[in-house]
């Protein structure tokens, strides 16, 4: 969302990112991975996440899907070589819910659903390019 927030705001639309983290989590992933252009805020107790539907995937499972990226060099840099970014990282793998699936979701004005997409596993995001379409069939 960051390389195409310029194309989403022209289109009359606000990007706003919730993160299942507290504001002090927030600060220093910002810190270390930012700026963003947009407002990252926290739902540490994850109420705005469970209400729209969004589940945490077990454990067992997501350790496994790593492992196998890992293994078959399908993800690559699971941790950051920056120093400051593999703290931050290896912090949120060990006090943050990383289980917890997001999703990407537009609202008219009125907070209506135009559209969404909840991810069901880490490489299920919403692709970028049906996000745009979906701003811009908005209008």
């Amino acid at each position: 969302m960051r390389e195409q927030y310029e194309e989403i705001s022209q289109e009359g639309f606000q990007v706003i990112a919730v993160a299942p983290s507290n504001a002090s989590f927030i600060s220093d992933f910002l810190e270390s991975f930012g700026p963003y252009p947009f407002p990252i805020v926290g739902d540490p107790k994850r109420k705005a996440y469970r209400g729209m539907g969004h589940h945490t995937m077990p454990k067992f499972k997501l350790l496994s899907k790593s492992l196998l990226g890992f293994l078959s060099g399908k993800v690559k840099n699971f941790i950051p070589k920056d120093k400051q970014q593999a703290k931050v990282v290896k912090k949120a793998m060990t006090s943050q819910d990383v289980y917890i699936q997001g999703g990407t979701w537009i609202f008219d004005e009125q907070g209506n659903v135009l559209w969404k997409h909840i991810d069901t596993s880490p490489e299920k995001h919403a692709n970028i390019n049906e996000v745009i379409k979906q701003v811009k069939q908005a209008d």
